[in-house]
């Protein structure tokens, strides 16, 4: 086991640097969308999802 890890070293650890950049990604678009942040920054007159991204509250 210890001999395949450190063959193996590299593609672990960007494997593990990418599961946490896209980990943050996630969770900085959950925190947004609770706070009711858009990031669509376009024209909700021709947009499908409008009724979606920007509820009355």
């Amino acid at each position: 086991m210890l001999t395949w890890l450190t063959a193996n070293i590299g593609t672990v650890l960007i494997t593990i640097l990418l599961i946490a950049v896209v980990a943050v990604i996630v969770v900085k678009l959950r925190k947004d969308k609770k706070k009711g942040v858009s990031s669509c920054g376009g024209n909700c007159a021709h947009c499908a999802m409008s009724g979606t991204c920007h509820q009355k509250k």
